[in-house]
């Protein structure tokens, strides 16, 4: 079955497949486009675990899980997903690294795109999966709900953006994890998600952000009004300091330069930072470098122009695992083995 059918046919799942406990069979160092799906068994949850129990259990041993999460300090009328991998050399000590799916809303895959690099580092990877039928369109995932239907600005505690800090406090309380940080990858839409974050939310939970390939970008520019910039939500000099002063790293790669299509956002706020995603990055960062230029403080930003690589999520999460946990770009053969791959939203 083709990547399109499975994802339709994703989609169009009823809601009560995820409404209890879901284990999956564990998942080796194999390439994330090799790896089967697999039918889900439903075990219906103990309704007197609480989540912490819950998470601690499903998150015993290695493999995959499907956990249903409702975030109650948010928005707990929208149910959540968490797609999980603990890879066999995971520890309360290891990296946990908290992923952020495209606009195919498939977490799951987000999640087996990291599975070989996992088990090579032994990581505990983390999909919050916002569906298409609780969390429908741009407004409601990549723009993080922040306004409701008629524009208002919504309770700064229900923005998705809140989400992912919320989902590694859990991980803490349930004893899975000692650190103090987690770190934080989002490609295409997962990537205006996660710079989205990176402008809104306090940033001691994250030791490092990777945004990879978004569509465009909200510039860090107090008198435009949200999405487009930061203003009009309730931001102030403060949140924009520490994200110019956060080292957020930007994923660009070389070969995502395509100037129309579905996936393109094609509003004039988007047009006007360049003709395709590539472009684009290097406009936020220059935005970004003026901005803190202009104020007199640092830019820590850092930009990496990915060689071969079109709009692809799996190529984008090898690089950027190669990047935090061997600390180097992989080969250019290797770089160019990847860009021949069909790619991933």
């Amino acid at each position: 079955m083709s990547l399109s059918r499975r994802r339709a046919l994703l989609r169009r799942a009823p809601l009560a497949a995820l409404a209890a406990f879901l284990p999956l069979a564990g998942g080796g160092p194999v390439a994330a486009r090799s790896i089967p799906r697999q039918r889900r068994l439903t075990v219906q949850q103990d309704p007197s675990m609480s989540f912490s129990e819950t998470l601690a259990q499903a998150l015993a041993a290695p493999g995959r899980q499907a956990i249903p999460f409702t975030d109650e300090a948010g928005d707990a009328s929208r149910p959540l997903v968490l797609h999980t991998y603990r890879s066999p050399g995971f520890t309360a000590d290891s990296p946990i690294v908290l992923v952020q799916h495209g606009m195919g809303r498939n977490g799951d895959e987000y999640r087996d795109f990291w599975i070989e690099a996992a088990d090579r580092h032994g990581l505990l990877i983390v999909a919050t999966t916002f569906s298409n039928a609780d969390y429908p369109g741009a407004e409601l995932y990549n723009n993080g709900h922040v306004l409701d239907s008629t524009s208002a600005v919504r309770p700064r505690g229900e923005w998705g953006y809140a989400v992912p800090a919320r989902v590694f406090g859990w991980l803490r309380q349930a004893g899975i994890t000692r650190r103090a940080q987690a770190h934080f990858f989002g490609h295409s839409a997962g990537g205006q998600f996660g710079h989205r974050l990176a402008s809104t939310e306090d940033l001691s939970p994250y030791a490092a952000i990777t945004v990879g390939n978004p569509g465009w970008y909200t510039l860090p520019d107090l008198q435009v009004a949200f999405p487009e910039g930061m203003g009009g939500i309730g931001l102030g000099e403060a949140e924009l300091t520490a994200l110019l002063a956060y080292p957020l790293l930007i994923l660009a790669g070389e070969q995502d330069i395509e100037t129309s299509g579905p996936s393109l956002p094609a509003q004039p706020a988007a047009v006007a930072q360049g003709p395709h995603r590539y472009a684009r990055a290097h406009n936020y960062l220059a935005v970004g470098q003026a901005e803190a230029a202009r104020r007199g403080v640092a830019c820590n930003w850092r930009l990496v122009s990915v060689p071969h690589i079109g709009h692809d999520g799996a190529a984008m999460s090898r690089v950027c695992a190669s990047l935090w946990f061997d600390g180097a770009l992989p080969a250019e053969p290797v770089l160019a083995s990847w860009g021949k791959g069909q790619g991933a939203l």
